[in-house]
């Protein structure tokens, strides 16, 4: 099996894609109010920075989503039909003129992608990792001018019309599904353990700070959730490209849109051991499937195709997993070789 992955230095508010031509968005873009993005929105639309001038932060923040919100006319363009949106972003908090308060972007990203015509699902809180002791900002232990310190964020999820039609018993939907032990920690509300090989793989880097780039395990699970092999996943907001190491890891074809040619640049120097995580990545859920089995003898129900595990329901009996072989580089895309991955 093959994957082809684009990237383009430019402006995802004109996307260079068809209409219908894309199964997945999974996307982190600019958290507006948060400060290391200033910049980047007071270039795009020089009002901007006249409001956070002003010390007008209600026009600012919607000055904001409204650059924002060109990019979601796209992404709703570009959506096959029961194609999915995933948006992972936090809310802002910060002091203007004086007054401090909390800015609401998953409500207005809700807002503003509902209102191009794609319907909200429910969405999942993702609590990062805090090693702080420090649980508040503000007044300290004296009432009553603490507020809570923000340790969450939201992955948005939306789909665009019904549900995604395929033929009876399509091979590729099949040997993409996940484990059902899977399928009870990745489709719960409130994700905690956003940790293990996939985070580890990718996590701690020093262009975070520059790029405000999500964990690997996040865009890993949400591919793995929300399309099957051979579909194709959009990241408007590419930063580093952890959308695309993820769909790589997980056999998808993906299109990356990013306006900082800098960051681009330092992408090749993220594959160089990818074929080597990826056969860690797949003996990672393996082994933990295993040992689900191990502690849970009874669940063993099916025998599977291509494995020497047991599984819990028919639909997993198909199962496949792939490994990254291969990363070939032609023009602007990598040609990523991928083979059945023994276990």
């Amino acid at each position: 099996m093959e994957t082809v992955h684009r990237i383009e230095v430019d402006d995802a508010r004109e996307l260079d894609l068809p209409d219908d031509s894309v199964e997945l968005v999974v996307t982190s873009p600019p958290y507006p109010m948060i400060e290391l993005w200033d910049d980047l929105f007071s270039d795009l639309d020089p009002a901007v920075a006249d409001a956070l001038d002003d010390g007008d932060g209600d026009r600012a923040f919607e000055l904001m989503h409204d650059v924002l919100d060109e990019v979601w006319a796209e992404v709703a363009r570009v959506l096959a039909p029961g194609g999915i949106v995933c948006v992972n972003v936090g809310d802002a908090t910060r002091r203007l003129d004086d007054r401090f308060r909390q800015y609401p972007n998953h409500a207005t990203v809700i807002d503003r992608l509902t209102a191009h015509g794609v319907d909200p699902l429910p969405d999942v809180l993702w609590r990062k990792p805090v090693n702080s002791l420090t649980k508040f900002m503000g007044s300290g232990m004296l009432p009553p001018n603490a507020y809570a310190t923000l340790e969450h964020e939201y992955i948005l999820v939306f789909r665009n019309g019904g549900l995604r039609e395929f033929e009876p018993r399509d091979r590729q939907r099949y040997e993409s599904a996940y484990f059902w032990e899977e399928r009870n920690e990745w489709f719960s509300d409130v994700w905690t353990d956003v940790t293990g090989t996939s985070q580890a793989l990718d996590c701690d880097r020093a262009d975070r700070d520059r790029s405000g780039a999500f964990p690997l395990a996040i865009p890993y699970r949400l591919i793995s959730m929300f399309s099957v092999y051979g579909d194709t996943v959009l990241d408007p907001f590419w930063g580093t490209g952890t959308t695309t190491l993820a769909a790589m890891l997980a056999g998808r074809n993906s299109v990356g849109y990013e306006l900082d040619s800098g960051l681009r640049r330092t992408f090749d120097d993220r594959l160089d051991d990818l074929p080597a995580r990826s056969r860690r990545l797949l003996a990672d859920r393996i082994k933990r499937h295993r040992t689900f089995l191990d502690d849970h003898p009874e669940k063993a129900n099916y025998d599977t195709e291509y494995y020497d595990f047991s599984v819990v329901t028919k639909q997993e009996r198909k199962i496949r997993h792939y490994t990254v072989e291969d990363i070939k580089k032609r023009d602007d895309e990598y040609v990523v070789v991928h083979k059945s991955y023994a276990g």
